[in-house]
C-alpha cells in the first residue's frame, strides 16, 4: 500500500481539525483555521465570510454535527505552489437538523493557503453525492436572474 505524501497528511490533519471544531462547536479553532475572508460554496449557495463570522456560524444552532468520516484513501492533494494547496475527499456526515437525524455523503474540497507560516482555509466546497442531474431529489425550479 502506498503511503500518502507529507502534504496530504498535513492537510488531512488540518481538515480533520476543522471538522472536529464543527463537531465540538469550537468557534475559536474554526476561526483560527479560516482565511480572511473564506469562501464557502454548497447546496445553499456561495458566501464569503470573515473568521469571526465563521466562528459564529459554528454555534448558530442550525445543525449539530454528531460524527463524520473522511474517506482518506480517496483524498487527493494538488500543490499549486509551496504555499497554496487544494485538498479533495469524500466524507460521510451524521447530523441532527431541525431535531431529526440526517446522514449524508458528500465530496468536499478545500483550498488552503499558507500565510505567515500557517495554513488557512481560503475556500471550502461541499457537493452532496447523488445523481449528477438531481433525479434522485425533489428539485424545485430556481428563479431566473
Amino acid at each position: 500500500m502506498a503511503t500518502k505524501s507529507t502534504e496530504t497528511e498535513e492537510l488531512l490533519g488540518l481538515e480533520r481539525k476543522y471538522w472536529d471544531a464543527l463537531k465540538n462547536r469550537d468557534a475559536a479553532t474554526a476561526a483560527e483555521l479560516s482565511d480572511d475572508p473564506c469562501v464557502i460554496a454548497g447546496a445553499q449557495g456561495v458566501g464569503s465570510f470573515s473568521p469571526k463570522q465563521l466562528g459564529a456560524m459554528v454555534n448558530d444552532g442550525r445543525f449539530e454535527l454528531r460524527n463524520y468520516r473522511i474517506m482518506e484513501k480517496d483524498a487527493a492533494v494538488q500543490m499549486i505552489g509551496t504555499d497554496v494547496a487544494v485538498l479533495a475527499y469524500r466524507v460521510h456526515e451524521d447530523l441532527v437538523v431541525d431535531g431529526k437525524p440526517v446522514q449524508l455523503d458528500a465530496a468536499d474540497s478545500s483550498t488552503w493557503i499558507k500565510r505567515e507560516g500557517k495554513w488557512r482555509c481560503a475556500l471550502h466546497n461541499e457537493t452532496i453525492l447523488g445523481d449528477p442531474f438531481g433525479r434522485d431529489r425533489n428539485l424545485k425550479p430556481q428563479p431566473q436572474e
